[in-house]
């Protein structure tokens, strides 16, 4: 590790601000602290509020910077390896908003798997492109979606030569990487600029174990969710650049439209910390991470009515890698969905899943954790089990969807007049409105898609799951907003 990485510039600049003691006559209103309700004080740190400042001349501008934040940034870009860093306080939702906006234009075609995150969704409405989706296999056993496969790329291709970039989601939230470097290869190969969303692997890079990195694959642009899977605070990402096919200037540019004009610093400070914490330790927390992980994944395969994959299930197109710190427990064999038993371990375990599905429950393995945590974990699955085993063993079955036909432009369809109906009568109609079901976050009808009967099937029996609904303006799904 370099000197530089060992200094922490906009945490250090912050600090030296709330030490020189200039009398506060600006904006937050709590003046650092001074008009802090005590129910604030007990939330923040006396020493958080005094640096909970912006815009002054020494702490640099997010939108245009010049000082600590830009040798912040550049620290960060050299830790993984890019030309440019770019820090977000809007979460990776608002880093995807941002690579879009930055490489395409209104009725631009994008290849975009139909399985994105519903933030890839949102930012379509703002570019104004339009999607070509690119099918994916869905695993029966997990009844998960796989990674987009580089023969599905080159079909694509094929059909649509006008398509000017891809973005695909890598890894998958259960850790599931396919093989993106052959598939950015292929695209480069005829002018597409790759965009990743990355959200869930901003450790990849700390340990040839796991998956290869985006930017190591030959991504122009990678969105990382630090706060998930690192150490710094929730909203704050990173957006990632190299390669000349992206200009500095369009990612800037977008970036400040779409970002707040009074970004928060302590969310920006923890990006430049944890940042230096992966510079100063990296490596043995991420391979800590991943052994205790595999200790938990042995418990779990040595325990009757429960079943964990590993790197033993993977080497097939779309599922060529495992990140191994997402366990996947897959509890349908108990005869309860993943929502059932994530209702069950945390209340009677207490112990807070990071995803249910209808399948599987995951848990996230990560910097954090030691032995203690993983023992716990460990222990209260073997015992769920055994208190939750049935004799006669029911698997609850989801059918797969069929990617819906796209009728409008997502732009178009945000914006054309809509009505809400009955959702048993949305059969034939254009949806104006996004179902989620939350997470994974992965939309089962967007706007612009034309609703079918077996979608209206589908959004039922997933509701019935107990899944959280997110997106349309009746989460009961009693109604449907669609175009009139």
């Amino acid at each position: 590790m370099s000197e530089e990485q060992r200094r922490a510039p906009l945490a250090a600049a912050m600090q030296a601000y709330a030490a020189g003691g200039a009398r506060p006559f600006h904006t937050p209103g709590h003046k650092q602290g001074l008009g802090a309700h005590r129910l604030l004080q007990r939330l923040i740190t006396p020493e958080g509020l005094k640096e909970d400042v912006s815009l002054m001349e020494e702490l640099d501008d997010l939108n245009h910077p010049s000082g600590c934040i830009l040798e912040s940034e550049t620290l960060a870009a050299e830790l993984y390896g890019a030309e440019t860093a770019y820090f977000m306080v809007n979460g990776t939702s608002g880093a995807v908003h941002v690579m879009l906006m930055a490489t395409l234009s209104p009725g631009d075609e994008v290849l975009v798997p139909r399985n994105a995150h519903r933030s890839v969704f949102n930012a379509l409405v703002l570019c104004g492109a339009v999607p070509v989706w690119l099918p994916t296999a869905t695993d029966d056993r997990l009844g998960i979606a796989l990674g987009v496969t580089t023969e599905t790329v080159r079909e694509a291709l094929v059909a649509h030569p006008a398509v000017k970039a891809i973005l695909v989601t890598y890894p998958n939230y259960y850790g599931i990487a396919f093989d993106l470097k052959s598939v950015a290869a292929l695209a480069h190969a005829h002018g597409l600029t790759v965009l990743v969303d990355e959200a869930h692997g901003p450790h990849l890079r700390f340990s040839p174990e796991l998956p290869p990195d985006a930017l190591t694959c030959g991504a122009d642009l990678v969105a990382q969710s630090t706060h998930k899977l690192l150490g710094s605070l929730t909203q704050t990402s990173i957006l990632f650049r190299q390669g000349d096919r992206v200009p500095h200037e369009a990612v800037r540019r977008a970036a400040a439209l779409l970002a707040t004009t009074s970004p928060n610093y302590l969310l920006l400070a923890s990006l430049d910390i944890a940042r230096l914490q992966m510079a100063e330790n990296g490596v043995a927390l991420v391979e800590r991470a991943m052994r205790l992980a595999e200790g938990v994944r042995a418990v779990v395969n040595d325990t009757p009515g429960l079943w964990c994959f590993g790197q033993e299930y993977m080497g097939r197109p779309g599922a060529e890698a495992l990140d191994v710190t997402k366990v996947t427990v897959q509890t349908a064999w108990l005869g309860l969905s993943g929502a059932a038993a994530a209702d069950i371990l945390r209340r009677q375990y207490n112990l807070q899943c990071e995803l249910a599905d209808a399948y599987n429950v995951l848990f996230l393995l990560t910097i954090a954790d030691t032995e203690n945590e993983a023992l716990r974990l460990a222990k209260a699955l073997k015992d769920f089990a055994i208190r939750n085993r049935r004799e006669a063993i029911s698997r609850p079955t989801v059918a797969p969807l069929d990617i819906p036909p796209l009728c409008l432009a997502p732009r178009e369809a945000f914006f054309a007049s809509s009505e809400a109906v009955p959702l048993a009568r949305a059969a034939g109609r254009i949806a104006a409105e996004e179902i989620t079901f939350y997470p994974p976050g992965i939309p089962v009808i967007c706007p612009g898609e034309r609703i079918s009967r077996e979608i209206l099937d589908g959004l039922s029996a997933l509701k019935a799951l107990g899944l959280r609904v997110t997106g349309p303006e009746d989460v009961t799904l009693r109604m449907i907003r669609v175009v009139c």
